[in-house]
């Protein structure tokens, strides 16, 4: 939106630009999204927030390729003759939004004014309602006075409803912001909505049915699995409610896998769990990189190719907040390299006690 905001600024006219929403199972580097592109013959493309792999251009047609993104990303990561800003190897890393406002505030004198409250926005639905706006990050006092940190608290929650809904109805959401933002209105405008409440509270309810499951661990105690069955897009949300509260000593990541999101997918998602943060914080030790501890899961899987069979959409995201989209069976397979749900083999000196006496992985629930 804030880039939409900006082009219209700049004098485009509205009917030459193009929101490309997604469909429900579908990335930006799909071909079937390529074909839906490539319909509307676009001269331009802008690519925000979806994350970057290395692909063919985004269509067959000539046309200029901007990816703008924080996700974790090599660099070739990125479709063929793009250009891309990703801030992911930057810390303390710059949301998209916000990287999306910071490139277009010096390009028009009401940037600012109209799109600060857009950023807030954004990035707190990314980094939390805890964020701090220090530097290097814009002082952003003026807009939370404004707009108050609950206005836009409530805006975030408001607004990430519809996607995570069965139907997948980003198209409520954007056409919520958009309508906030031409009223001038603001983020009150966006919690008054009447569909996106209807969409948070179906999703309030899916969360509370999925996330009492009991979770499995892996057999080195590393990984709390919790298994689910919706359509809704809600593994996220339990994964990072169970990061917040589970405690065992050796556990590091929180995985949420959902099996009914996609017909014969698995859509999961991972968190760090934050006695782990804090234990690595308070050793001086660096962050959990979930990334690497799901690939290195999967490379000691007996056939070697475990990884490649799980394609281009496993282990994406961030070092911190990772997951994938990856076939029933594949990740199965990653499932029993883990040998989750196994019973980790009795310490030394533990064999002969009974097992209320023994030292268990200190699991809360």
């Amino acid at each position: 939106m804030i880039l939409y905001k900006t082009l219209l600024l700049l004098g485009l006219p509205a009917e030459l630009l193009t929101a490309h929403l997604l469909e429900k199972g579908e990335n930006v580097h799909s071909a079937r999204e390529s074909e839906r592109m490539s319909s509307s013959n676009p001269g331009y493309i802008f690519i925000l927030d979806q994350g970057s792999r290395e692909s063919d251009p985004m269509i067959p047609s000539q046309h200029t390729c901007l990816v703008i993104d924080h996700h974790h990303a090599t660099p070739t990561d990125f479709p063929k003759d793009s250009h891309h800003v990703n801030a992911s190897a930057y810390p303390p890393v710059a949301t998209s939004s916000l990287l999306t406002y910071e490139i277009c505030r010096p390009l028009h004198p009401d940037v600012a004014a109209q799109t600060a409250w857009l950023c807030c926005t954004g990035t707190q639905g990314d980094l939390g309602s805890s964020i701090v706006w220090a530097p290097p990050f814009p002082d952003m006092a003026a807009t939370y006075k404004q707009y108050t940190k609950k206005g836009i608290t409530d805006a975030v929650s408001m607004l990430n409803a519809p996607r995570r809904t069965a139907t997948f109805d980003v198209k409520t959401a954007w056409d919520a912001l958009l309508a906030a933002s031409e009223s001038g209105a603001g983020p009150k405008a966006v919690a008054k909505d009447r569909r996106l409440m209807e969409a948070r509270a179906e999703i309030n309810e899916e969360v509370e049915r999925c996330t009492h499951t009991a979770p499995k661990f892996s057999k080195d105690g590393r990984v709390a699995v919790f298994r689910i069955n919706s359509e809704a897009q809600v593994h996220p949300l339990i994964a990072t409610r169970w990061a917040n509260h589970l405690n065992s000593k050796a556990l590091e990541v929180i995985m949420c896998a959902n099996s009914g999101h996609l017909p014969d997918k698995v859509n999961f998602s991972c968190r760090v769990s934050r006695v782990a943060r804090a234990r690595r914080s308070a050793a001086g030790e660096d962050d959990i990189n979930i990334i690497e501890i799901l690939k290195e899961y999967a490379r000691e899987h007996e056939s070697g190719d475990l990884i490649d069979r799980m394609g281009e959409s496993f282990a994406r995201g961030h070092k911190q907040a990772s997951g994938g989209i990856v076939a029933a069976k594949e990740f199965e397979d990653l499932m029993s390299v883990m040998r989750v749900g196994e019973k980790p083999e009795p310490k030394a000196g533990d064999e002969g006690k009974s097992p209320a006496k023994r030292k268990t992985n200190g699991v809360s629930l």
